[in-house]
């Protein structure tokens, strides 16, 4: 994180720290699927959180950050680290312009963040995308404490690799959205669900909740928690939600038939089987959104 980071970074390689489990994935040789691997890891090991430390046991972690890129690494070595979206907090911010200049509007962006933040913005990396919208520019600004990001970057340092690009799960997880039509994603951690509306590609709502139940949760309870931002999208936007995608459930039954009385709309899981290798069977592919999304990107 840090600047104007896009996706299309052109690296095969990523590993996703999670508050319960390590995974990596390796772009496969034929460019088509993602190879997978993915270590537990126990209770109390990572605690994401937004300005308290993060990795409570920094050997266990860079062990198990090791083992799961070995795993899968073949000769890459610079990778893409997505961390938990409970680390990150991601901010949608309307500009009626911004500066052609990047630290400029860098700038403006960090201003803007000050009054939304519960940490100093001036200690923290920010990452931004921005894009045309109705009324000028609109922004996608992912922002983390210093401090956070370097517990995550310093143990795949530790590990043997380099941490290039930095995402938060769920903004990684949307490189697996075709989105062309509004589409509701909406992604399960072990403390957070986090909810994005699409259209046409660009991000037009994003929360992220807290969740105590983590993949356990109730396709009632997950409805509940989606339920405002469906009531919020239709009326800024006076549009349908035509399709919903869900991570991070061992599968959408459960939650499919909640999620579709509201909308009307199909509900299917992010990550297809094509998009994994035929050995990644022993990783479920639920788990895998974040890893995929970096990659597909």
């Amino acid at each position: 994180m840090g600047g104007s980071n896009q996706a299309g970074t052109g690296l095969k390689l990523a590993c996703e720290i999670a508050g319960d489990r390590v995974l990596a994935g390796r772009v496969s040789d034929g460019g088509n699927a993602v190879e997978c691997a993915s270590y537990d890891l126990r209770s109390g090991i990572v605690v994401p959180d937004l300005t308290e430390p993060n990795i409570r046991d920094r050997t266990t972690v860079f062990q198990t950050v090791r083992d799961a890129l070995d795993n899968v690494a073949g000769r890459s070595r610079e990778v893409i680290a997505v961390l938990p979206d409970a680390a990150v907090r991601v901010v949608l911010l309307d500009f009626e312009a911004l500066p052609s200049n990047r630290q400029e509007a860098e700038a403006v962006v960090r201003f803007r963040l000050k009054k939304s933040l519960p940490f100093d913005v001036d200690k923290a990396k920010v990452s931004y995308h921005a894009h045309a919208s109705s009324g000028g520019m609109r922004a996608v600004a992912a922002v983390a404490l210093n401090t956070i990001i370097e517990e995550y970057e310093s143990v795949i340092r530790e590990a043997g690799y380099a941490p290039g690009v930095v995402l938060p799960s769920m903004l990684a997880a949307l490189g697996s959205a075709q989105a062309d039509r509004p589409t509701l994603v909406v992604k399960v951690e072990e403390r957070t669900t986090s909810i994005a509306i699409l259209d046409r590609d660009q991000v037009l709502l994003f929360r992220t909740l807290e969740n105590l139940q983590g993949s356990a949760v109730t396709g009632e309870r997950l409805a509940e928690d989606v339920y405002p931002s469906l009531v919020f999208f239709q009326d800024t936007y006076k549009l349908d939600i035509a399709q919903i995608f869900v991570a991070g459930l061992p599968g959408v039954h459960d939650a499919g038939p909640a999620l579709k009385a509201q909308t009307g709309a199909e509900v299917r899981e992010l990550i297809g089987n094509v998009q994994l290798e035929d050995n990644a069977g022993a990783v479920p592919k639920w788990r895998m959104a974040g890893i995929v999304g970096a990659l597909s990107s």
